[in-house]
This record gives structure tokens, sequence and C-alpha cells, in this order.
């Protein structure tokens, strides 16, 4: 009963957001934008109007994970309704101007969007407060096999209001003794064989007691298996890559049609930035180099080149350290921050190198370093590459080799054009946030392994 409760009390908090988010909009509609159209007291239009934005704002809101009050920073919710509200606001704004049939005045919209974002942030802030007075910390332990450093996580991201660590324990020593899990309400499993995992994953399940497990390669890969029945047995199948004819079809016209409307869009600012590059060293505006792509293809990838001319002069590839770096411009400090130095890959698109959602196109050389000590790497070559992706939107840049390729394999198991269509809307609300583009340590590769 008391997940019951947990849930319905959740419900109608992010209810309320929805509602109060809503209203500020419809402010703005009523006392403005609703008496220029020529169906000014249409009340059917009114309804349209309102209904459409409310879906608007909970779709976008759901992507950014916006309403995630257990699990997520007041400060990261906040953002995240205020960049769903804005996209949202943006939408109505050209519905608006469809309907009065001249382009509408801008202040009542951005005066709304004021009003959203004091309510975005005060809701994360009483939401915040409210649910964890409300909900004590669950009573947590965590099992590992490999990896140790779940609970410096929890800390990390400011969860120990959410799970209350009592013990932390090898998986072997777990199983030896099973009842010392009967206190607790949550069990991270964390690199666990399967063979133990499945034992403490029954056990948990038999009591009520809610498991979070953090999968090995196998695990995600048995993720994506297909239901079959043979020999009158339940059989599970898994394959190379399962996505469809019809899926990787539209897939590829929709990569054509959005890089072809985007170059367009992005043209003035392409020119800009080629000019800037230009100017500050003389040098070369275009820097290309070799990514591999699906089934280990190569090509050559476009970027505006953000780094001294020398950079590379003794011919070794190296991973980017991020803003660190002292390889990298002034200019292309700009450019890296709002991912403009990645705007000449949509002609890679047009040309079918890349895709627009697919896992990060590494360099060879890169590449055959991750192989040697991950040999499952190389599992992320089943797709084309993408300019966007799964481990680029829900990790970041400092994330280790070894979660992003688990990264990868999941969106790789689930083909799917909403999936596609969620992580490209999604991929808006990394683009201003500064721990995304962080660059990757050295000796970082196989960290999360260790």
């Amino acid at each position: 009963m008391s997940k019951i409760r947990h849930d319905i009390l959740l419900r109608i908090a992010k209810i309320i957001n929805v509602v109060l988010i809503t209203a500020a909009f419809s402010a703005g509609w009523f006392l403005h934008y609703a008496g220029c159209g020529a169906n000014a007291n249409a009340t059917a239009q009114n309804i349209i109007i309102l209904l459409l934005y409310m879906a608007l704002y909970v779709i976008f809101g759901r992507i950014y994970e916006g309403f995630d009050v257990s699990v997520k920073q007041t400060s990261e919710m906040a953002y995240s309704q205020c960049l769903a509200a804005f996209i949202s606001d943006g939408f109505l704004f050209v519905v608006i101007w469809l309907i009065e049939g001249r382009f509408p005045r801008v202040l009542p919209m951005l005066l709304v969007f004021g009003g959203q974002f004091a309510l975005a942030l005060v809701w994360s802030i009483v939401a915040h407060e409210w649910y964890y007075a409300v909900f004590p910390p669950k009573k947590t332990a965590i099992i590992y096999d490999f990896r140790v450093d779940l609970q410096k996580l929890i800390g990390e991201y400011g969860l120990e209001k959410k799970y209350e660590v009592k013990c932390t324990m090898r998986a072997a020593d777990c199983i030896e003794n099973l009842s010392c899990l009967d206190d607790v309400q949550t069990v991270f499993i964390s690199g666990v064989h399967s063979r133990d995992r499945n034992v403490i994953l029954k056990y948990c399940v038999a009591r009520g007691i809610e498991v979070l497990v953090i999968p090995r390669v196998g695990d995600v890969l048995m993720s994506g298996a297909r239901h079959v029945h043979m020999f009158h047995l339940p059989m599970l199948r898994v394959t190379r890559n399962g996505a469809t004819l019809e899926y990787l079809l539209v897939k590829r016209v929709v990569d054509i049609v959005l890089s072809a409307v985007a170059l367009v869009l992005a043209s003035p600012f392409m020119l800009i930035v080629a000019v800037a590059v230009k100017a500050y060293d003389g040098g070369p505006v275009i820097y290309s180099h070799i990514r591999l792509t699906k089934d280990g293809k190569e090509f050559p990838i476009y970027k505006f080149r953000s780094m001294r001319t020398d950079a590379e002069k003794d011919g070794v590839a190296r991973l980017s350290t991020g803003e660190k770096d002292d390889r990298i411009t002034p200019v292309g400090k700009i450019i890296r921050k709002l991912r403009l130095d990645e705007l000449p890959q949509l002609v890679n698109i047009l040309k079918g190198d890349l895709s627009i959602v697919g896992p990060r196109p590494e360099r060879p050389e890169i590449a055959a370093q991750y192989c040697k000590e991950m040999p499952e790497f190389a599992l992320r070559l089943q797709v084309k590459a993408g300019l966007t992706g799964y481990a680029q939107v829900y990790g970041k840049y400092n994330t280790t080799p070894y979660d992003k390729l688990q990264m990868d394999l999941m969106y790789i198991a689930h083909p799917s054009l909403l999936e596609d269509f969620k992580i490209i809307i999604a991929t808006i609300k990394i683009l201003f946030m500064s721990q995304s583009t962080e660059g990757i340590e050295e000796g970082q590769t196989t960290a999360a392994k260790k």
C-alpha cells in the first residue's frame, strides 16, 4: 500500500506542475493572443490550444526528465521544465502566427516564459523538499563484484536522501548470508556475474525488495532478445542487429530530410564560424580525419577546426581532455562549447557515412586501444555511427568507454524511430550543460570495470 500511496502523491505533484505551467501560458493566451484571431470567441479553439500546449509540455518534460522529483536535483528539474516550456511556447507561438495570419507580438510570450521560469523553480524547490520530508530514505544494500564506486556516486548525485546505504558487500559474501537483505528496501547489484546475480535477484523479488541492476555487456545484449517458441519451449532469440528493413529505410529518409533542412538553417552560423576560424591563425577551416562507422567501414569526418594546426604533428591520435586541452584555440573553445564545430558533419549524414542518431564515431587508433582492453567494444559497429546518440545524451564526455559501450548497446538492442526522436529532442538539453562537454581523463578507459 505504501508504494501505491507514493505513486499517487507523486503523480498529484506532477499534475500540479503541469497545471501551473499551462496556467501561465493560458494567461498569455486569454489576455492577449486569443483576442487577435478571427475566432476570438471560439470555445473549441481555446480548449484545443490549451490541450495542445499541455500535451507538448508533458511530452518534452518527460523526455527531459523534468518531473523526476525522487532522483533529480532541483536545478536540473527546473532547467528541464524551463526547456520543455520554452519549446512548447515556441511551437504554440508558430500556431498563433498561423491563426492570426501575421507575426504576433513576442513580448507577451516572453512574459509568459518568465512566469513559467519562476513557477518551475518554485515547484522544483518545494516538490524536492516535500518529497524527502514525506518519504524517508530507503534502507539500501550495495552488492558488487568488480565495481565498488556506487556509494560514492550516490553521494555525488545527492541521492543520500533517497538511499540510505546500510551495507556494502561482495556478491559471494551476500550469497552466503542472503538473510542480511531482509531489513533493506532496495538492493543495487553492480557488475555481478549472472550466476550470482540471479540468486540474489530471485531472493529479493520473492520478498518484495526493489532491485536496481547495473548490467554487464551480456545482459545488455540479452535485453534485445525476441521471444520465440520452438519445441514447445520458450526461447530468447538474439541476433547481431534486430533492426527491420522498414526501420532502416525510414531512418535513412529522415536523415536526409533533417540534415538537408539543418544545413540550410545553419548556413549563416557556419559562415560566421568559418570566417572566425580562418581569421584567428589563417589555417584551414575544415578539419578532416578518419572515423569508423557500421561494420568497421572507415570514412573522413568533417569538423570545423578547433585545435592548433600542429595539434597532432607527431601523427599520434589523442583524445581531447576538454577545456584543459592546451591544443584548443580560443575560437575552438567557443565553437566546441556551442557544438558548432560539428555542423559540417551534416554533410557526412547526407553522404550516408553517418546517421543523425547512432554510436559516436571513433578514430581507428582509439577504437583499437579500447578493443585491446574491451573486445566487446567492436559491438558498437553493428549500426551506423551518429551525430548524436544515447551515450552522448545520457552520459558525459568523460563517462568511461565501458559505460558508453553499454549505453550504445542498449540503443542498438532496441531500434525504434520513437527512441531516435527522443534522443534528437534530448540532445537540445545537453547543448548548454557544461558537464556534457568535459573531456576524458587519461587512464579512464576501463576504470568502471575495476
